[in-house]
This record gives structure tokens, sequence and C-alpha cells, in this order.
């Protein structure tokens, strides 16, 4: 995986950690149901580059 994009998927998971802290805290449930899906979507691309790492190192 590259550095880059594993940086990239991390920073999704955090950014949503937030988003759903505040919007949690704020009582915004818009916010909240956003901060989940871009969690989601950090582990999904990390999912996705671990996959290509274990093709490509055979």
């Amino acid at each position: 995986m590259s550095t880059e994009r594993k940086i990239d998927a991390k920073a999704d998971e955090v950014k949503g950690k937030v988003k759903e802290g505040v919007g949690g805290a704020t009582d915004d449930h818009g916010l909240e149901a956003e901060g989940k899906t871009d969690q989601a979507k950090g582990k999904v691309k990390e999912a996705a580059e671990k996959v290509k790492d274990v093709f490509k190192k055979d």
C-alpha cells in the first residue's frame, strides 16, 4: 500500500470520526451520518489497497 494512499484512507477515517462526534454533540443527525460514511469510505479504500498489495507480491 502506498504511503500516500494509506494516509488518505486514514484521513477519511479521522475526518469521519470528528464529524460523527460533532454531529452527535450538536444533535445534527446529517453530520453524524456523513461522518459514518466518511469512516466507511476510508476503511474501503484501505481494504482495496491491501488487496492490491496481495496481488502485486505474486
